[in-house]
């Protein structure tokens, strides 16, 4: 009685992780068949008919209710995060600079590379294709966390 008993409860656990965790008819579907087929076996070899069927019907009726409280909208929310996460990992350089700022190149920019604006350290993507180590640059517009920079006149 406790094997058949430990059988339905594995092939339960087989049968939830196949449905929330592995999706798709994997090793859990096959673990959870083996698992009932062996309790319904084991339920009609030493338990006789009556009790083979007494074993199915539970059978049955446990994965239904398991399948019915897995897949259900509460239990999954009692599980999952419910902080959002509204911070960002720096500034946008949009935030602090204007376009016509201007600044020195730090590094050479082909296309992209440092400038230094108002005393700040930013990526920057040139317009122009190439602009030397050292040369004054003006801000000409903002894409996602870079700079867009031209020679300045």
């Amino acid at each position: 009685m406790f094997l058949i008993a430990l059988l339905i409860l594995l092939g339960v656990f087989f049968l939830v992780a196949e449905l929330i965790f592995l999706p798709g008819v994997t090793l859990g579907a096959i673990l959870a068949l083996a698992s009932y087929g062996a309790a319904a076996y084991f339920g009609f070899t030493r338990l006789g008919f009556v009790g083979g069927v007494i074993t199915i019907i539970i059978i049955l009726a446990v994965s239904l209710a398991a399948v019915v409280l897995s897949l259900r909208a509460k239990t999954w929310r009692r599980m999952t995060l419910k902080d959002k996460i509204d911070s960002v990992s720096m500034d946008t350089p949009a935030n602090e600079l204007k376009v016509g700022d201007k600044g020195t190149a730090i590094s050479r920019l082909s296309p992209m590379g440092k400038v230094n604006i108002n005393g700040k350290v930013y990526e920057a993507k040139s317009v122009d294709a190439y602009i030397d180590q050292r040369c004054e640059v003006e801000v000409v517009g903002f894409e996602n966390f870079n700079v867009i920079v031209k020679r300045a006149e």
